[in-house]
């Protein structure tokens, strides 16, 4: 049961380490706003189109900046939710990542 709990451990630790290599991308606004995050919940980069910059309307923006954000971080927990549910078993276990 040890070497199983240890292997098991070890299992994890790689794929926290291959969660910071991995990476999600979630657009907004049609794809005016993309947003780059990899798996440890960072936001790597944001690209937004000139198109989608008025002066008369930041609110709008600051809004796709946002959703754009808010979706990658979702789709980076969800990715790394499943690799962790391959060594676990589905098992939640608490304090991974």
């Amino acid at each position: 049961m040890m070497k199983q709990a240890q292997k098991m451990q070890a299992q994890i630790l790689k794929i926290q380490e291959e969660m910071g290599e991995r990476t999600v991308e979630a657009s907004s606004g049609g794809g005016m706003v993309t947003v780059t995050a990899n798996g440890k919940q960072e936001v790597l980069s944001i690209r937004i189109e000139p198109e989608v910059v008025d002066p008369e309307d930041v609110d709008m923006l600051q809004d796709l900046v946002v959703a754009a954000v808010n979706e990658a971080l979702k789709k980076a927990q969800e990715m790394v939710s499943e690799e962790m549910a391959k060594v676990t078993g589905g098992m939640q276990l608490p304090g991974l990542m």
